[in-house]
């Protein structure tokens, strides 16, 4: 079974601060590549952070939350986080984790097949 299983959403107030969570199991653990993505309702689901699986890590940021976000992963608790900082309401959405392949030098995705529930965050002014 794929699970991917995402936490720490909430609501915060303009320049404060979430980590969030993504838990893979099953077939997920074996993908190349976690990535965070965010949905406002109506809108499209864009990328904000991508980091591969392997020993080098390689790291991607979306321009929007670059400087104000780091991801991370533990290899042993099969867990990727999401820190944000400096939130702003314009990071509102509803938060998914994925897995699958990506080119962190650029920023492109594939095979994004399995996907998680989503964690809301809300961020007021």
């Amino acid at each position: 079974e794929v699970l991917l299983v995402e936490s720490g959403g909430g609501s915060v107030q303009a320049g404060g601060s979430l980590r969030l969570s993504c838990v893979a199991s099953g077939y997920a653990r074996e993908s190349k590549c976690i990535g965070w993505f965010r949905q406002v309702p109506g809108g499209l689901r864009t990328g904000v952070a991508l980091i591969t699986t392997d020993d080098r890590r390689r790291i991607y940021y979306d321009p929007l939350v670059k400087g104000r976000a780091t991801i991370t992963r533990d290899a042993a608790e099969n867990t990727v986080y999401l820190q944000m900082n400096g939130l702003k309401p314009e990071d509102s959405a509803t938060y998914y984790c994925a897995s699958g392949y990506c080119v962190p030098e650029t920023g492109e995705i594939y095979g994004m097949n399995y996907w998680g529930k989503g964690t809301r965050v809300t961020i007021s002014s």
